[in-house]
């Protein structure tokens, strides 16, 4: 198994860049095509793809959509000598984390792939959700839970001002930055995403300028940042809350005066986007301890918009299950399915402290497992039961409790009191306990996680990507669960 895979055409160009990862300490593997590529993506955790751009047959931006598709959290270095910036900015907007010219010095190289495995590591630290196929400003819209925020966002979007997004993960903040983007004038410019809290001080702050050739070793040619990328668009920075006291300098100054200098450049440039950040964060808090500073808090926080977590507009639930099962099950094969009264219920008595993420990975585990049109209540349960590790909250005040494993602790579902007006369906029977001793707790854990990895390898076909989906786990997760169970 590789960690980092280099997909090039030409032998010597893949077999030289390989090796030159591998003596940085990179598990690395070559292949010289796509389709080499997305059949080893199917067996094996990778974690970064390194692609040239120009390749026969399927070509580097065709193999970015194709693994971004299938799973969104490996991260894609594209490497070509025929960039510019309008081929960057295209290559970040397909999902790319980074861009290289042709010839490249080596530092230059092992600077990128360290940095897309750091990015590919903290979006594998929480389970994978296939994009959503609606507009993201149409579903804010359409939440009645979030009709505030619908509202804020539509006036945000006519503005310049810098937003800020509070709220615990997976509460769609991401939904919203994009919302805010594709409800104004800027709409048709660069939407651009810096991922603050998975790189070190460092690559971040080269991240977000850029940088001049030879403004440090590696440095063999320049390199655009995310805000000459973004140009008059928008630039997302998601959890601005883990940047370092050193990088907090640097945004102040770029969001306080609109202007940034690269790094080894002469000259400072302007920044035209928009910004919009997002933090799970008490960013007040942080000020109190001196984790973040005063006048750069009061520059974040011209707009606020709080977001709710799923249990504070629980009329939210129903509808937005009943939309992620619509179009999960026509993505799946399966038209039609839908979930009945009993398990709406169910699921909307549920805490759900891993929020909207968490509802749409059961939903589609829920239609990729459902046998009948009409998924109900013993379903639900029997999904909430096989988890193999809930999303929990990721703010400060409320971490959730671990189980043996090392993942959080599985919420029992909470079943809402049934009235005469509508019973519920009687779950199906347990099977008969084992005699005290003869199943310890861990055993019985190992047990039911060996049965629902086999139950989701088999539904899934073998899709190894697309049963880790199923399970609510990352890829990289499942893989360690194959190779602890031994299962092939």
């Amino acid at each position: 198994m590789a960690d980092v895979v280099v997909v090039d055409d030409d032998a010597a160009v893949g077999t030289g860049l390989s090796d030159l990862l591998r003596q940085a300490g990179f598990d690395t593997r070559y292949l010289s095509s796509a389709a080499q590529a997305l059949e080893l993506l199917a067996t094996s955790p990778v974690e970064v793809v390194v692609t040239d751009l120009r390749m026969p047959g399927m070509d580097g931006m065709q193999l970015l959509e194709r693994v971004k598709a299938r799973a969104p959290e490996i991260a894609v270095v594209m490497i070509t000598a025929f960039g510019s910036v309008p081929l960057a900015v295209k290559a970040m907007q397909a999902g790319a984390c980074d861009f290289i010219l042709k010839p490249f010095e080596r530092e230059e190289v092992v600077r990128a792939v360290g940095k897309a495995l750091a990015v590919a590591r903290h979006a594998s630290s929480r389970p994978s959700v296939p994009a959503s196929a609606l507009p993201a400003a149409d579903l804010v819209r359409t939440s009645p839970g979030l009709r505030e925020v619908a509202a804020l966002v539509t006036r945000a979007a006519a503005s310049t001002a810098t937003v800020l997004l509070l709220g615990e993960t997976g509460t769609g903040k991401g939904l919203v930055a994009r919302a805010i983007h594709e409800s104004g004038p800027r709409a048709r410019e660069p939407f651009v995403t810096v991922h603050c809290g998975a790189l070190p001080e460092a690559l971040l702050e080269s991240e977000l300028v850029g940088y001049e050739k030879g403004a440090f070793t590696g440095a063999g040619a320049r390199k655009p940042g995310r805000v000459e990328l973004a140009g008059a668009g928008t630039l997302f920075l998601d959890e601005i809350g883990d940047v370092s006291t050193v990088v907090q300098v640097k945004l102040l100054r770029l969001l306080q005066e609109r202007s940034y200098e690269p790094l080894g450049a002469t000259r400072s440039h302007k920044a035209e986007a928009r910004f919009v950040t997002a933090t799970h964060r008490d960013l007040e808090a942080l000020v109190a301890r001196g984790a973040l500073r005063e006048d750069l808090y009061y520059r974040l926080n011209v707009l606020p918009i709080r977001l709710p977590s799923l249990r504070e507009r629980r009329g939210d639930i129903a509808s937005l299950a009943g939309a992620f099962c619509e179009r999960l099950a026509d993505a799946n094969g399966k038209p039609g399915t839908r979930l009945d009264a009993a398990a709406l219920a169910l699921l909307e008595a549920q805490p759900w402290p891993g929020n909207v993420r968490q509802l749409e990975n059961l939903v589609e585990r829920l239609v990729v497992f459902a046998d009948t049109p009409v998924i109900g209540v013993a379903e639900v349960q029997a999904a909430l039961r096989t988890t193999l590790r809930s999303t929990g909250p990721n703010d400060d005040a409320r971490a959730p409790a671990s189980d043996p494993s090392g993942g959080p602790r599985e919420v029992e579902p909470a079943v809402p009191s049934a009235s005469p007006a509508r019973t519920m369906p009687a779950a199906p029977a347990a099977p008969p306990a084992p005699v005290a001793g003869d199943l310890p707790l861990e055993q019985s854990r190992q047990a039911a996680e060996r049965e629902a990895i086999h139950k989701a390898l088999e539904r899934a076909r073998g899709n190894r990507t697309q049963a880790a989906r199923m399970l609510g786990v990352s890829r990289r997760t499942l893989y360690n669960k194959l190779a602890e169970y031994q299962i092939g």
